[in-house]
């Protein structure tokens, strides 16, 4: 985890009026397919691309939510959706690998299948084929699915020669406790929506899309807070009760597209606008966490608990005095606090785009929650972004006592599809 603002979208939407539904005698009743045409009509689609999570003008109110349907994310877009997107609600990652005899052709077909589909239910649509009905009368929820490619994606398809030198595997950290089974994979597919059916109808259509080209390799399902479940638009807390991710950097930010985006002229030519994700499964040993007091805590983050401004005073979004001492002459931010280490200024300007999900999984067999954060990262390149703040972390981070990352991946996101295109075509059929 690193200290980088992700939160709601905040911008302002008006609810769908009610659309009658000639065969029915009973009154107001809203199919999918009409919930979408009455949102057009009013105004209501927004795109998916360059807004990014908690940066949007704050309306007067907190946006009704009544119209979180209504909401779309846009497919054919510079960069994938998902990316930029604000939070949604509800999420879920799940990684493929091609199946035994699949090859450069099959994944050519599933990623247009794949492209298909996603744009559809986008749109509101459902599937092209068997379609299950699990999102009918919903709206798009601001649905967003995003494609991504595997080290090992590259061999599967003879297409080694293709495969970016920032896709090189990630080196191993202290605090990993990787479980190997749930991590990597040939393909990885990111979904989610604000409305958990929505969430769950994508990411069914998709493994059934898969057919015999791709099989499963795990899954893993989050959530945030639900966007207007607040008085007005908030910073997301974690499920240790912090607000998490203040420093996030901003679209509006001179360097934003240098440090998150491959540019146009970027090597390979495939991954020109794409991004790299890095995947980590991070749980959180709550019960530990939670015999801390807030003060301690709050030493731990080196942020105030309720409002995640720094210790040092101010707002959340104050800047950190790093050098302040207390009355004794001690560093009122420890050195071994987590916003310390992570800020970019100490750490040669390292930044990445915190994009997560919590989860909470059950129980283990000790009745310890199985519950943390679904960790994903962008950044135009791991080797400058992550991969330098986490072995920072790795170094004396106060908060790695009470986390332990399970799981990983890393993967190629390349830019989005052109109209007519499916997302990978250019490596694909180069």
């Amino acid at each position: 985890m690193t200290d980088q603002q992700t939160g709601p979208d905040t911008s302002p939407a008006t609810s769908p009026a009610p659309v009658t539904d000639p065969g029915s005698a009973s009154g107001p009743a809203l199919s999918r397919r009409r919930l979408l045409g009455t949102a057009g009509a009013t105004g209501l689609v927004l795109g998916g691309a360059g807004v990014a999570a908690g940066y949007t003008a704050a309306p007067a109110a907190a946006t009704p939510l009544t119209s979180l349907g209504a909401d779309r994310a846009m497919f054919h877009v510079k960069h994938q959706p998902g990316i930029t997107t604000p939070l949604q609600a509800r999420g879920h990652l799940i990684a493929f690998d091609l199946a035994a005899g699949a090859g450069r052709k099959e994944a050519a077909a599933l990623l247009r299948r794949w492209s298909d589909t996603a744009e559809r239910l986008m749109a509101g649509e459902p599937a092209a084929h068997d379609d299950t009905d699990v999102a009918r009368d919903a709206g798009p929820s601001s649905l967003t699915v995003t494609f991504g490619f595997g080290h090992s994606f590259f061999a599967r398809t003879g297409l080694e020669k293709q495969r970016p030198v920032a896709l090189d595997p990630l080196p191993d950290f202290s605090s990993d406790h990787l479980d190997k089974n749930r991590s990597n994979g040939d393909l990885w597919v990111q979904i989610g929506a604000n409305d958990a059916l929505v969430a769950f109808h994508a990411l069914r259509a998709l493994q059934k899309e898969a057919g015999s080209a791709a099989r499963v390799r795990w899954q893993m399902n989050g959530f945030n807070r639900t966007p207007g479940a607040t008085s007005h638009p908030m910073t997301a807390r974690n499920l240790m009760g912090q607000v998490d991710g203040t420093r996030n950097p901003k679209p509006s930010d001179d360097d934003f597209d240098k440090r998150i985006f491959v540019p146009a002229s970027g090597e390979p030519a495939w991954m020109a606008n794409g991004s790299y994700a890095v995947v980590r499964r991070i749980r959180m040993l709550l019960d530990d966490w939670e015999k801390l007091s807030a003060h301690a805590q709050e030493h731990v983050i080196g942020r105030r608990k309720a409002d995640g401004a720094p210790l040092t005073g101010g707002g959340e979004t104050t800047a950190m005095d790093l050098e302040k001492t207390d009355a004794d002459g001690n560093l009122v931010v420890p050195l071994n606090a987590h916003a310390r280490i992570t800020r970019p200024d100490q750490n040669g300007g390292a930044a990445i785009l915190r994009r997560p999900f919590s989860f909470h999984d059950g129980f283990d067999g000790d009745g310890v929650p199985d519950a943390g954060l679904l960790f994903i990262a962008w950044q135009a390149d791991p080797l400058r972004g992550f991969v330098p703040l986490q072995r920072k972390l790795d170094r004396g981070d106060a908060l790695s006592q009470f986390i332990r990352h399970e799981a990983s991946g890393l993967f190629a996101v390349p830019g989005g599809a052109a109209k007519g295109e499916y997302v990978g075509q250019r490596l694909l059929e180069a």
